[in-house]
């Protein structure tokens, strides 16, 4: 039987009481954060979180010493799952904000994704697994979940970039070899069953992420 080397976690609260004077408590807020004194820090036991997967191996006693395994979400934790499928949900609701940009003929598969996405954000609030199930592996340039084409990626990222009310940089920006590192993450991350259309949309909004890591440019 095959064995595996799991890595778990729980965050624990830390915390400390200190005046601060300001004219406001935005001020004082501020003041606070800005505060590296922590000689007073006490824990809150009482407040830990919930215990997550944090990494996994395969073999014995193998943590770090090899190419880590894919994490099934929901023993991610919820507020990462949570963090994760923000930026899906964010730009669902973009494109859907603009629904006037969109064709008419457009509308039957955005709604879909909507609802898909919603249907995730449920599953996440109620500690269950994601709908579509659990993370795929990879292959080669063109990225099998039923077809990841890299050219398709690029051509959602015009539009993406062209319905944001504040780009931060322009189509030619992102680079082959952005859209490449995040068809690869996307397809790693991705069940075969998602449908293909909400797959390149997650590919072209990592390709932007990418290109803007990249290139220094922060949100």
């Amino acid at each position: 039987m095959p064995q595996f080397t799991i890595e778990t976690t729980y965050r624990l609260p830390v915390y400390r009481h200190r005046t601060y004077e300001a004219n406001t408590l935005d001020q004082a807020c501020q003041l606070a954060i800005e505060d590296d004194d922590w000689s007073n820090e006490k824990s809150d036991t009482d407040s830990s979180g919930e215990t997550y997967v944090s990494g996994a191996w395969p073999g014995i006693d193998a943590a770090y010493a090899g190419s880590a395994l894919p994490i099934p979400s929901r023993f991610t934790g919820t507020i990462q799952r949570k963090a994760d499928h923000f930026e899906m949900l964010l730009g669902v609701l973009k494109i859907l904000a603009h629904v006037e940009d969109l064709a008419a003929a457009d509308l039957p598969l955005w709604l879909p994704k909507a609802q898909s996405a919603i249907a995730k954000a449920e599953a996440i609030l109620a500690g269950k697994p994601d709908p579509e199930g659990e993370p795929a592996g990879i292959t080669g340039r063109v990225h099998m979940l039923m077809q990841l084409e890299e050219a398709r990626v690029r051509a959602d990222i015009a539009s993406i970039i062209e319905i944001d009310p504040a780009p931060r940089l322009t189509e030619d920006a992102v680079t082959d070899a952005d859209i490449h590192a995040a068809c690869v993450a996307v397809a790693a991350s991705t069940n075969l069953s998602e449908e293909q259309g909400a797959a390149q949309f997650r590919a072209a909004l990592a390709a932007i992420r990418e290109a803007e890591r990249r290139l220094g440019i922060s949100a």
